[in-house]
């Protein structure tokens, strides 16, 4: 029999906890939800009022693995939805509003990827992403030294940027911004691409052409458009292990020597919350947003 949790007066069924969803590391589902309920302090401002697209891994990575946007079947009537614009016609997507959505959601096993843009503003990004995607054999490292140079190049643009592991192989660089609609940032976005390649041609890559990937570091720009999603800080990802995106210092960005230093599961980012809170807190206040250039 499926047990009943109450959470913040909300009944939950979460099920199958004792199953094995990473088994390189016997990490179980009743794990996932123990780690999602740890950080939910600092993970839900970065969901909140952001459509919701699942990546959902019910048998864990190595089973069946898929994307979804729509309100899945069953979602309770007390988890908020919206209606959303999109190209091929408007959908209804879910909104993690609260612990309760939160711990409905997790139970599904799913990657929380959400876009550069709230609800409330469609036609307004107040986001940019750069994802920094290593071709073998680059690694992590390779893309730490790219960040650093794109972190100076957009903060003299008066744009401050924050990263994060993006619990695969690379780096996120995320920025709060303000003003511009999603077509301008990833206009913006892919300049800036562009510049790196051409500063460090042998390390940056804007192109996304993948004969040219080995040995480089993609600066993937297009995540700006406003059908993309991203992966959501703290959300665990769909890998043979619990590995998280993870938020990083630029100490550590600095730092990393090798790929192990900035590779984070579950256990490890639930102590570095505990630590130091959220390192990306930064981009949820409104005052921290920079305005693109004309």
């Amino acid at each position: 029999m499926t047990p009943i949790t109450e959470v913040e007066g909300r009944r939950l069924a979460l099920s199958n906890l004792e199953k094995v969803l990473y088994p390189a590391t016997g990490f179980t589902k009743g794990e996932v939800l123990h780690y999602y309920a740890t950080v939910a302090g600092v993970l839900l401002p970065h969901l909140r009022d952001r459509p919701l697209s699942f990546l959902r891994y019910p048998d864990g990575p190595g089973g069946q693995v898929f994307f979804a946007k729509n309100v899945p079947p069953g979602t309770p009537d007390w988890v908020t939805t919206a209606e959303v614009p999109r190209a091929e016609g408007p959908a209804r997507m879910v909104l993690v509003q609260d612990l309760p959505s939160l711990m409905w959601a997790a139970n599904l096993v799913t990657e929380f990827h959400t876009p550069q843009w709230v609800i409330q503003d469609a036609e307004e990004a107040d986001r940019l992403v750069l994802d920094l995607d290593p071709g073998a054999p680059a690694t992590v490292v390779e893309c730490c030294e790219v960040a650093l140079w794109l972190r100076e190049r957009l903060a003299a643009d008066g744009i401050e940027a924050y990263a994060k592991t993006s619990g695969s192989k690379g780096l996120h660089l995320l920025a709060a911004v303000r003003g511009s609609s999603s077509e301008r940032v990833t206009e913006y976005a892919k300049q800036v691409a562009v510049e790196a390649e051409r500063t460090m041609p042998r390390l940056a890559l804007h192109r996304m052409t993948r004969s040219l990937r080995p040995g480089k570091v993609f600066v993937d720009w297009s995540q700006n458009a406003a059908r993309k999603t991203t992966a959501t800080p703290y959300t665990l990802r769909a890998r043979p292990e619990p590995t998280v995106s993870a938020p990083v210092t630029w100490d550590e960005v600095e730092a990393c020597a090798a790929p192990d230093e900035l590779a984070f599961g579950a256990e490890a980012v639930a102590g570095r919350v505990r630590e130091h809170g959220d390192l990306l807190a930064e981009l949820c206040e409104p005052g921290s947003a920079g305005q693109l250039p004309d």
